[in-house]
């Protein structure tokens, strides 16, 4: 089974939901580029930066977590 990794947003009734699979965090971050661009989107970069830290501190736990087992 192919695992997916979700993040989600939501912010003035709107409901954001962003899935990739491992590895795929830099299309992810692209993506929350391209939607905070966007002039007709009310996802900012503030919402991104939001994200962004999200997905980072879920790669540190996955990070560590893999430091544990080679210890």
């Amino acid at each position: 089974m192919t695992q997916w990794i979700q993040l989600s947003l939501v912010k003035g009734g709107q409901r954001y939901v962003f899935r990739y699979r491992p590895g795929g965090e830099a299309d992810v971050i692209n993506a929350f580029a391209e939607l905070a661009g966007d002039d007709q989107s009310q996802f900012d970069w503030f919402d991104a930066a939001v994200l962004s830290y999200q997905l980072g501190r879920r790669l540190e736990s996955v990070v560590d977590g893999v430091g544990a087992r080679c210890d």
